[in-house]
This record gives structure tokens, sequence and C-alpha cells, in this order.
């Protein structure tokens, strides 16, 4: 499986430039799968629905699915939040994996930053940054790829793991 990560700052773009990224890959052929780390609660069932209902009621795993899709919600109920390579080992064969967030992850990341952004950049501190995305000056001897230019970023990420 074939991983690489996007790590920045909140409000330094990674959202908009991993969906952009997902659609250049998309459209190349490659099959493409997401993981993203939330720093907060959050839910993909809303109130009053049967899967929320029944998450409620005190199901540990809760699957919807349909003819379009199939989703499985899991309860930690306290256990541990689970690490990079446990979500990893849960999603199907795909070409490349883009993970969001998890800043600290032992996989080869691309650092998204954005002029504006107020917190230092992580290159110096995490040796598994090999490029920086961004839309200013940043003195490094990384690669520095555009922000603003998906197919640029894209096409690193398929040189890069060697995609194919």
């Amino acid at each position: 499986m074939k991983v690489m990560g996007f790590a920045g700052w909140s409000g330094s773009g990674k959202t908009t430039l991993v969906e952009q990224v997902i659609g250049v890959l998309t459209a190349r052929g490659f099959d493409v799968s997401l993981v993203k780390h939330a720093h907060h609660s959050f839910d993909i069932d809303h109130a009053g629905k049967d899967s929320w209902r029944h998450r409620q009621a005190g199901c540990r795993e809760v699957m919807v699915s349909s003819g379009q899709r199939w989703s499985l919600t899991r309860e930690l109920r306290g256990d541990a939040e689970a690490t990079l390579d446990d979500l990893l080992a849960k999603l199907g064969p795909c070409d490349v994996v883009l993970v969001e967030g998890f800043k600290r992850a032992e996989i080869p990341k691309i650092e998204v930053y954005r002029k504006g952004v107020t917190e230092p950049l992580l290159f110096p501190e995490d040796r598994r940054i090999v490029a920086v995305a961004t839309d200013t000056g940043v003195p490094t001897t990384l690669p520095k790829l555009d922000i603003n230019d998906p197919e640029a970023v894209a096409n690193f990420i398929v040189a890069y793991l060697a995609v194919s």
C-alpha cells in the first residue's frame, strides 16, 4: 500500500489541496483512499436516524449499507484511539492512500504551509516530511511545490511513491 501524508497547521489549506489532488489522481485512473484525522468529536450519523439510535442504545459497531455505499461506525467507548497503522489495515485495496493530519505519523508527508500561518514550519523537526507545498518563500532544500498547482503535487506523489 502506497501512503502519502499531508501535514500542516489548521488553516494551511490541507483539505482543499488534498481534495484537488484526489481529483487529479482519480482522473488519471488511480484508485485513491483517504484517512483523515479529526482532533475533535465528529459524527457521520445524525440524531434521530436509525443507525444513530442503535449506537445510542449501546452498539459497538453499526454498519449501514445501500446500493451506492456502505459505512461502518465503531464506538471506542473508552478504548484507545486507533493508530494510523490500525486504520490503514482496515482499508480495501487501492493504488494510493492519502492521509490528512496525523502530523507525527511515520509516513512520508508533504507539509502544507500557506502565507499567513503563524505557527512554525514542521519540516525542521520532522524527517518524514519530503516536500513543502506552499504559496510563500520557505527556506528549505526540500522540494517546493506550488500549493495552487494540484497537478504538480500529484506528479510529485506519483513519482515519489512510484505509483503506476
